[in-house]
């Protein structure tokens, strides 16, 4: 009696520390980004070694692990306009019906148409991104280019903001401050969202949303 009380209070401890631990949220709703790490060298016992950095380099990157900075500068503006009009008319007529110089009543027949139609349409569409994203080199390609990938979670006092890029750099475009503009990453794909009080305040309620979506017949 004793060793099984013993055994159940050991459980019954276990059970509470584990349902004690708060599982962690997830700010994103996408995947987190996995860190490519370097393989590891061996050790010649030489005095040189290739991963020492030099004094007389920069620290531009150029190796897996190695980080570099992406200054967003990206600017969209889009606009569009279409006008369709037409007209078209119609008319027929049918004198009245006579015979040996006599006519017959209003036997006559007139019929019009007319008909037209005019539509005009504008769409414009203007976007702007700034800041900067510390990112981290994935891989190397064969002819030099760098993979890179990095996001930023930010908590702020009214929701949450969300930031991730990836695309390919060239190591030459990159400045001696170990900074790119976005506007040299190449495949790039950012993804910028919030969540939270403000974003909710922006966004539109479902019933406004039925009514102006594609399913309202009027």
């Amino acid at each position: 009696m004793i060793r099984s009380s013993f055994a159940a209070t050991i459980i019954t401890m276990l059970l509470v520390g584990c349902a004690s631990k708060a599982p962690i949220a997830q700010v994103s709703d996408e995947a987190p980004i996995p860190v490519t790490r370097a393989a590891a060298r061996g050790v010649s016992g030489g005095v040189f070694s290739s991963d020492a950095l030099s004094l007389t380099s920069d620290a531009r990157a150029y190796r897996v692990g190695d980080v570099v900075t992406v200054i967003l500068q990206e600017t969209t503006q889009a606009s569009k306009r279409a006008g369709t009009s037409f007209n078209k008319g119609s008319s027929v007529g049918i004198a009245p019906l006579g015979a040996l110089g006599k006519t017959f009543g209003k036997t006559g027949f007139d019929a019009s148409a007319d008909r037209s139609f005019k539509g005009d349409s504008t769409s414009t569409q203007q976007n702007a991104l700034s800041g900067a994203l510390t990112v981290i080199v994935q891989e190397v390609m064969p002819n030099g280019l760098l993979r890179v990938a990095g996001e930023k979670n930010m908590t702020l006092n009214q929701g949450e903001e969300f930031l991730r890029l990836k695309g390919y750099i060239r190591a030459a475009d990159v400045d001696a401050d170990n900074q790119v503009s976005s506007l040299r990453v190449a495949n790039a794909r950012i993804a910028y969202s919030a969540k939270g009080v403000l974003a909710d305040a922006n966004s539109a309620g479902w019933l406004t949303r039925f009514f102006t979506g594609p399913l309202m017949p009027f």
